[in-house]
């Protein structure tokens, strides 16, 4: 019964990474919309407004507890949503406008190299053959886009994205190494609350007391989604996936999210791929196939 019980959290864990490419995928091209009449402060200090005020309604109509032991573990909160919440927020909105949102989104994803290499040397996590296969795929893939990020695109806008694949590596396996008391969802939402507070500060500092301005229904729709699924919903699916797979399993499973931004950024922007673009996307949905598909007894076997 309890390898049962062991391959159905594996299995629901799998069909997570699968719901979370396609909520994390539509977001890039959707905060690129929304880029185009605000700004960074803007929207990131809307969206995570949303988003913790959605997350916090929800523990209370479910009758759970927001509560936060006292100490330490509030320490460890606050360390994990600036890497997970207030990095990734601001390193990824600012590459967008400086790069292509495809290859934004390809570079940060290079992210699952960085957590892999950081759970082998902070968590002793160990990859599977298949896992393996997946990192050399996913590498070959991201060489492959990156090239042309390197020599084309502004160099601006890749570092940007490389600094929030490393902040965003890093936030996962900060949150499997500090283990933080309570609940999953009450976690989740007291980092955003923090993200909220953090760049509602930078919106009064960098652009002063926000005045009412005209944007279009699109732009209110893109921070509506911004804030109740590609911020609030996600987070929750992430930090599941996390407490149920190995930290390069789950970040190699969630290379599928690129494949849907791209592809996504291509019918809602009209960016074309280039022959680079076709290449490095077959390879990453590849790495992506190996993890999914890998055996769960297997997978199972490594979980920390």
């Amino acid at each position: 019964m309890a390898a049962q019980h062991g391959l159905d959290e594996i299995t629901k864990a799998k069909l997570l990474l699968v719901l979370l490419a396609l909520v994390w995928g539509l977001s890039w091209p959707i905060m690129t919309i929304a880029l185009a009449e605000i700004s960074v402060w803007t929207l990131r200090a809307l969206g995570f407004s949303i988003s913790a005020l959605s997350l916090f309604a929800l523990i209370r109509l479910q009758g759970r507890s927001a509560a936060i032991p006292r100490g330490v573990t509030w320490l460890h909160l606050l360390a994990a949503a600036m890497f997970n919440v207030i990095g990734f927020g601001l390193f990824s909105s600012f590459a967008l406008l400086t790069a292509s949102t495809s290859r934004v989104v390809i570079v940060n994803y290079s992210m699952p190299i960085w957590a892999s290499l950081m759970a082998w040397l902070i968590l002793g996590e160990h990859l599977s053959i298949r896992a393996c296969i997946g990192l050399v795929l996913c590498i070959s893939g991201l060489t492959v886009l990156v090239y042309p990020v390197a020599t084309e695109q502004s160099a601006v806008g890749l570092l940007l994205a490389l600094c929030c694949a490393l902040s965003w590596a890093a936030g996962t396996v900060y949150m499997k190494w500090a283990r933080i008391t309570g609940d999953l969802l009450a976690i989740t939402a007291w980092q955003i609350a923090f993200g909220a507070l953090v760049f509602g500060v930078g919106l009064l500092v960098f652009q002063g007391m926000p005045a009412p301005a005209a944007v279009s229904p699109k732009t209110v729709l893109a921070v509506v989604y911004n804030g109740l699924i590609g911020t609030g919903f996600a987070y929750i699916l992430w930090f599941a996936i996390i407490e149920r797979l190995p930290t390069a399993t789950a970040s190699l499973g969630s290379l599928a999210t690129p494949v849907v931004g791209v592809s996504s950024s291509m019918l809602m922007l009209g960016e074309r791929p280039t022959t680079e673009d076709m290449i490095g996307f077959a390879l990453i949905f590849a790495a992506a196939v190996c993890v999914l598909t890998q055996p769960a007894r297997r997978t199972a076997a490594q979980a920390p």
